[in-house]
C-alpha cells in the first residue's frame, strides 16, 4: 500500500467539472474524506481547506490539503502529508506550492515558486538544501490547484462518454500531462444520501501498486459545487477508497436525490 494513500489524496485534487459563470467554490470551503481498505478497514483521513489571503500583494486562495493514516494501518505504515497551494483568485494560476510529506519514513520538503510570465518553476528542496529552475508549460498547474482550476474552467456539457481531457501539471520537478476519461453520470449512495454524480477515470501507471492504467475511478457531485464524493483505486491486492464524510462552507446548495433513512 506504500504511496497509494498519497495517490488517492493527489487524485482528489484533479476532479473535472462543468464550466460556470460563477466560481464553484469560495473562502471557507472545507472537505473531509474517510479512507478505507477494501471498503471495511479504515486506513486514514484527508482534508482540503480554502482560505482567501494575499501573497506578494496579490489576491489569492490558499488551499491546504492534509492526509494521514489512522487505526491499524498507521502501526505498519504511517503517513503524514501536507500540501499547500497559493493561486490567483481570478485565473486560478498557482504562484506557490508546498509539499511536506512523511510516508513510512520516505520524506520530502519542497517549496516551488511559479513564474507564470516566463514559464519557470523555482524549486527549493529544503531536505537536500538544493535549488533549481525548471522550464514549465504555459498556464501550468500544481497538483492542488488543478482541481480548483478545472472546477471553474472545463465544460463537460459538450463532452461525450469516452472523451479524454488533459491538463498540464507540474509535479516533483517535472511537467506532467495528466489525462482522464469522462465515463458519464451515475447516482451513488453516500453518507448524505443518494447523489447525482459525474464519473471519471484518470490514467495511472500500471505496475506494483495498480493492476492496470484504468485502475482509478472518481466521482464528483453534479451540482454547482462539484464536490469530490468518492475515489476508488483497484490495487494488486484489494482496493483503497476515499469517501467524503463531512463538509462546510459550500458556495452553492448541495443537491440530494434521496436522503438517508434515520
Amino acid at each position: 500500500m506504500k504511496k497509494t494513500l498519497l495517490i488517492l489524496i493527489t487524485a482528489l485534487s484533479v476532479q473535472v467539472t462543468l464550466a460556470q459563470s460563477k466560481s464553484a467554490f469560495g473562502d471557507g470551503e472545507w472537505f473531509k474524506f474517510r479512507m478505507s481498505y477494501s471498503n471495511w478497514l479504515k486506513a486514514g483521513n484527508a482534508t482540503l481547506n480554502v482560505r482567501e489571503t494575499k501573497l506578494n500583494d496579490k489576491e489569492v486562495y490558499h488551499v491546504v490539503g492534509k492526509g494521514w493514516t489512522t487505526g491499524m494501518i498507521k502501526w505498519f505504515f504511517k503517513v503524514k502529508d501536507r500540501y499547500e497551494s497559493y493561486f490567483d483568485k481570478e485565473t486560478i494560476q498557482p504562484y506557490k506550492f508546498i509539499r511536506n510529506i512523511d510516508e513510512g519514513g520516505y520524506t520530502k520538503d519542497l517549496e516551488i515558486d511559479f513564474d507564470q510570465v516566463n514559464n519557470k518553476a523555482h524549486v527549493n528542496d529544503k531536505k537536500h538544501n538544493t535549488r533549481k529552475v525548471i522550464d514549465t508549460k504555459p498556464n501550468i498547474q500544481d497538483m492542488v490547484s488543478t482541481y480548483y482550476y478545472l472546477r471553474n474552467n472545463l465544460n463537460i456539457e459538450k463532452l461525450k462518454i469516452g472523451d479524454e481531457l488533459q491538463v498540464d501539471m507540474f509535479f516533483d520537478g517535472e511537467n506532467y500531462g495528466f489525462k482522464l476519461q469522462y465515463l458519464g453520470e451515475e447516482i451513488i449512495d453516500t453518507d448524505f444520501g443518494e447523489i447525482e454524480s459525474l464519473k471519471f477515470r484518470p490514467y495511472v501507471m500500471a505496475g506494483r501498486v495498480f493492476k492496470e492504467e484504468e485502475s482509478l475511478t472518481l466521482w464528483v457531485s453534479k451540482d454547482k459545487n462539484k464536490m469530490p464524493l468518492r475515489i476508488k483505486a483497484d490495487l494488486a491486492v484489494g482496493s483503497l477508497r476515499a469517501d467524503l464524510e463531512a463538509f462546510k462552507g459550500l458556495k452553492h446548495p448541495f443537491r440530494i436525490v434521496v436522503k438517508p433513512k434515520r
